[in-house]
This record gives structure tokens, sequence and C-alpha cells, in this order.
């Protein structure tokens, strides 16, 4: 075993899959962008990864969201900046394949820090962050289960060989690469959670509904995915197609929600961030409860920061305490 690999803490049994709270991160690629005035190629944040002030920067974001964990007592999920390292994203911004490799696995190193930085109390996970191959909202190809799998297997083969508790692939827009995805993980012997994108009427960009794309998945994996989530989409676009008491939705174990309303479509051409209103997607994390029974991972994702996953974590604590 690879000395790297031997302080995996969670590889073997996902504390989250017990239930409890555990938090997560937000939008990182839309606060370095927004708030920072950063340049992201291609929404690379795992860039900045190449010089000490931008880990540092990175570095700074994390730990705003350990200490939200520690100050409240939950878990938390610490997902690497590697959204966009990946083969066809890492060439677009000048990246060769060593470069790619050692990027991913000082994303790893990174959360290791700042985990040893907050011993004791509830567990931290460390996820390595997988992306989709082309566009997460519109992607103008498509891979076959065997091409993703190829595909896959070069990021996630390095996660496997890191401290990376579990790798989770977000916003897929179709059944084939999540299948994929979920085969590569598998074969490197890494838990895996698969994260869908919907359009404002809860179906998959590919027009597929969600119920049926977990439900494809599972059937094309053995199950082996961890669990499910969903991310860059307002809870207005996905509440209504959640069918109580379905096995589908008992398959939900997380949700990242965008701080905005709007479309795919329109968040490709809005010029200003929107932010939203924390209060309010936080009272609808909270009005989502009963239809995602098994909802442990909270977070946020595009124009969120961590004002909105603050407002997340007390509204649900609220609502357990009560």
């Amino acid at each position: 075993m690879n000395s790297t690999t031997s302080h995996t803490l969670h590889r073997r049994h996902l504390p989250q899959l017990d239930g409890g709270v555990f938090l997560t991160d937000a939008g990182l690629e839309t606060e370095l962008i927004f708030h920072d005035g950063l340049d992201l190629p291609a929404f690379a944040a795992f860039t900045l990864l190449a010089d000490e002030r931008g880990t540092a920067r990175l570095r700074r974001y994390y730990e705003g969201f350990a200490e939200l964990a520690r100050e409240r007592g939950t878990g938390l999920v610490l997902e690497t900046p590697t959204w966009r390292a990946s083969p066809r994203w890492a060439r677009e911004v000048g990246y060769d394949d060593a470069a790619l490799d050692q990027a991913n696995r000082d994303a790893v190193s990174l959360l290791e820090s700042v985990r040893a930085g907050h011993p004791g109390g509830a567990p931290i996970v460390i996820s390595g962050n997988v992306g989709p191959q082309d566009d997460a909202y519109s992607p103008s190809t498509q891979m076959d289960a065997d091409r993703a799998h190829e595909y896959h297997a070069v990021q996630i083969g390095t996660f496997a060989s890191t401290a990376a508790d579990l790798v989770t692939a977000m916003t897929l827009t179709y059944v084939e690469e999540a299948i994929g995805v979920a085969r590569a993980a598998r074969d490197a012997g890494m838990p895996v959670v698969l994260s869908f994108t919907v359009e404002t009427d809860g179906r998959l960009p590919s027009g597929q509904s969600l119920g049926e794309a977990i439900e494809q998945v599972d059937a094309a994996t053995d199950g082996s995915p961890a669990y499910y989530m969903l991310n860059c989409a307002h809870p207005t676009h996905f509440d209504s197609v959640l069918q109580p008491g379905a096995a589908w939705v008992d398959r939900i174990g997380g949700l990242r929600a965008n701080a905005s309303t709007c479309s795919h479509a329109e968040l490709d051409e809005a010029e200003a961030l929107d932010e939203g209103d924390p209060a309010d997607l936080a009272a609808r994390y909270v009005a989502l409860a009963r239809a995602l029974p098994r909802l442990t991972v909270l977070g946020g994702c595009c124009g969120t920061d961590i004002r909105h996953v603050a407002a997340i974590r007390d509204a649900w604590l609220g609502r357990v305490a009560a």
C-alpha cells in the first residue's frame, strides 16, 4: 500500500452513511470569479494550486467550512478543487499528464492539512471531486459508458493512491457518463457518489427523468454508488419530481443547490452573480427533509458561499432539534 493511501481514514466506511448532519462547501468557482475577481480559465480552480498565493486562498476557503462544522459539531465532507482536473480540461489550461496527476495529489494534500488542523470532533471526509468531460449544462458530445470509464479512470486512479476517502462526480448531465464514473471508481477500489444536475423541469439536461436516471445507473452498476446527490439546480427546479417513499428517492444523500432560481441557460449568460437569499434557500432545504429522508450532506453550488451554508446548517439543525 502506498504511504499516502495508508493515511486514508474513512474509505472503508463513509461516516455520512450512518446519518447525522454533514456539511460540505459551496460555489467555489463562482466565489473566486465574482467575489475575488480571479480569472479561472475553463472554471479550473485547481490551477490555483500552482503557487503559494493560490494555495493559501484555497486553504482559507476550506478552513471557513471546517470552522462552520466545528462550531455546531457537524460532520464535514471536503471536496477537492478538482472539478476540472481531468484530461480534456487539463489540456485546455496547458497541463500535461504529469502536471495533472500532481495537481490532483496536491489538492488532496491540501485537504489533508485542513483536516489535520481540526482534530477530534465529528468526522472530516475528503472527497476527490470529479467533473464532467464536457459542458456541465449542455454537453456538445456524449460518451458511452465504456469511453466514460476509460476517461475518468485517469483522475480516479490518482485519487485512489492518495488519502481521499471517496470520489464525488458532480454536475452529471446524462446516465452513460455516470455509469462510466461508477465503474472506474469500483475498479479503483474507491467509494463513489454521483451527483446529477437538472433543468427547471426537474429532468436531466439529457431529457431523462431523475428517477429513471438513478434507477438505470444502479441497475448497470449493481448499486455500487454509495449514494446520489443533486447539484447546480435550485430546489424549485426539482422539488415537484421527488416521490416520497420511492426507492430511488431514498438513494439521494446529498444536496448542493444553486443560490439562483435561474435556468442553466440564463446562468450561462449572466454577467453578475445572483446570490439569491440564504435564509430562503435554507428554508427550502428544510422543506425537502420529508421528501428526502436520507439527506445528510448539505452544501451549496453556483452563487452560494459560506453564508448560505451557515444558514442551511442552522435551519437544518433547528429542524432536528424541534
